[in-house]
């Protein structure tokens, strides 16, 4: 990776930081995205120190919203001519919805309109690059249908990770397959990844309210003690972002799915689903589009 420039949003902590760290002890120059200031500075130290160089560096942006996307989009441009890799790892769950301050529901801006506007924000780095690769993270348990007319959670929302979450995750699946096939011939490789049930501080911080009933007074033993035997750590949860990102085995895939132990999987039925598909890509097109418009040169 030596030569090489990587991009991971949501990267100041749990799987994303580990994932820079892994691209940087191999050699990358990397750009940590996170949304606090002096959590990026710690951070930025925190990889230095482990890859035995300073070709680290940070910048805050909510790519919640689209006009943090925008201004990070301007940000990459300014720093580098062409940009290798593009980790979309940023997470959010919630257990109610939540809208930003652009109206869309907020996990579906984290999981699925973030990866999109940034992705093509950053095309023209990406293409200047030559055999770049977009590395879209999945989690909790994707794979149900999509809903086309419920993508922002409106007629139906269920919290945390058995409903809603689940449906964007798998949302960003037919996102990364969609756009592996605009993308073909133009030297853009882009992947999902799973990485597995990681002990993440997004894990860990998921509030009692958000168990359903019945589990809500065992929700701190699971939290606290059974959790912790049960997820993988930090370093193992990265291992699937690190390998499409850097492995030689990764070279020249596009449209792949690969799970927590790096293998290659099929992806659902869902995420390949056409009709799913074309009302994810029409959201986000819509929803990006004066952002998209504003960044031509």
């Amino acid at each position: 990776m030596t030569g090489k420039t990587a991009l991971i949003t949501g990267s100041t902590g749990g799987i994303g930081l580990e994932t820079a760290r892994g691209l940087a002890v191999r050699g990358a120059s990397v750009i940590l995205v996170g949304t606090d200031p002096g959590r990026a500075r710690r951070a930025v130290g925190d990889v230095r120190r482990s890859a035995g160089h300073d070709r680290v560096s940070a910048l805050t942006a909510d790519v919640t919203g689209l006009d943090g996307l925008a201004r990070l989009g301007s940000q990459v441009a300014e720093r580098c001519d062409a940009l290798d890799v593009l980790v979309n790892n940023v997470g959010v769950s919630l257990p109610r919805r939540e809208l930003t301050a652009d109206g869309v529901e907020k996990m579906f801006a984290a999981h699925v309109l973030a990866p999109f506007t940034l992705t093509h924000l950053l095309l023209p780095r990406l293409r200047r690059a030559g055999r770049a690769r977009v590395v879209n993270v999945t989690g909790g348990i994707p794979g149900g249908p999509i809903e086309p007319g419920n993508l922002l959670g409106e007629r139906r929302f269920l919290g945390w990770r058995f409903s809603h979450y689940n449906h964007t995750k798998t949302m960003t699946m037919a996102l990364t397959a969609r756009l592996a096939g605009e993308l073909r011939g133009d030297g853009v490789a882009v992947n999902v990844v799973y990485p597995g049930h990681g002990y993440t501080p997004m894990n860990r911080s998921i509030p009692v309210a958000a168990f359903p009933r019945l589990y809500r007074p065992i929700a701190p033993l699971v939290l606290k003690v059974v959790a912790p035997l049960f997820f993988s750590d930090l370093t193992r949860s990265a291992r699937s972002s690190v390998h499409a990102a850097a492995s030689p085995e990764a070279e020249g895939v596009s449209g792949a799915y690969f799970d927590a132990r790096c293998r290659r999987r099929p992806l659902p039925a869902s995420a390949l689903d056409e009709r799913g598909q074309r009302a994810v890509w029409d959201l986000c097109a819509r929803l990006s589009a004066d952002v998209l418009a504003a960044a031509q040169p």
